[in-house]
């Protein structure tokens, strides 16, 4: 539809406002925010495995249609990216500091490749069983939540909190979309290839990913850094 050629575009770019706004607020999660920002960003190249199969969004230049890859998607995923990673320690007033030597020789510490890896691992394998893309995706997600929980026992509640605060920050944007562009996500999701469960008018699926995306996201920056949080006191006297 001629109506639909920029919603995606427009879509992506707003999850920027909040970005920006996060980003210039609070300038202790900077480099997390940008770190996590420029290396989720590359997964929005991995487009054309869910184009058509679970949606198909009319991009800027029809790029998805005619090769799978659009410019919305790396907008998009650098901008979640960023904010999934902060939304936590924003909320406590907690940091980041580097690990202490001696907790990187801790025994759990011996899987601590394996964790990161384990959602690059299991999703190729997942991808090519006979169902939809997004499922694959959802699960490798939480595979490698569980497994940073695991390696990193002082990150649980930090996953656990910010992939519910993720879920909430994203159903605000879904709910935007529907409110902006009636009818969009019955046009471009493939409901028919997906349970057919409806919350709000939002695919299961869609929640589904975004706290699994919010699960895994949100310890990435501390897991692949080494980095430990601090406490909130701590934190906020080096603010004052």
């Amino acid at each position: 539809m001629i109506g639909d050629r920029y919603v995606w575009l427009t879509w992506a770019s707003a999850f920027l406002a909040p970005w920006a706004v996060l980003y210039l607020a609070f300038p202790k999660n900077r480099q997390t925010m940008l770190w996590a920002s420029l290396f989720t960003m590359p997964f929005g190249l991995s487009e054309p495995l869910f184009v058509p199969k679970y949606w198909n969004p009319p991009s800027l230049f029809s790029l998805a249609q005619y090769t799978g890859f659009d410019i919305e998607s790396l907008i998009f995923t650098f901008a979640i990216g960023g904010a999934a990673a902060v939304l936590y320690p924003i909320l406590t007033g907690r940091g980041t500091q580097p690990m202490a030597v001696r907790d990187k020789h801790q025994p759990l510490h011996r899987h601590h490749y394996k964790a990161l890896a384990s959602p690059f691992i299991a999703f190729p394998i997942l991808y090519f069983l006979p169902w939809n893309p997004i499922y694959p995706g959802i699960i490798a997600m939480a595979i490698g939540a569980v497994a940073t929980v695991v390696c990193r026992p002082d990150l649980k509640t930090k996953t656990w909190v910010g992939g519910l605060l993720f879920l909430s920050y994203y159903i605000v944007f879904l709910l935007g979309l529907e409110w902006s562009a009636p009818g969009y996500i019955e046009r471009v999701w493939n409901l028919s290839a997906l349970s057919g469960l409806l919350v709000l008018g939002i695919p299961i699926e869609e929640l589904a990913w975004a706290i699994a995306f919010g699960l895994y996201w949100s310890g990435v920056y501390e897991h692949f850094t080494w980095s430990s949080l601090t406490r909130a006191e701590s934190n906020r006297s080096r603010s004052g």
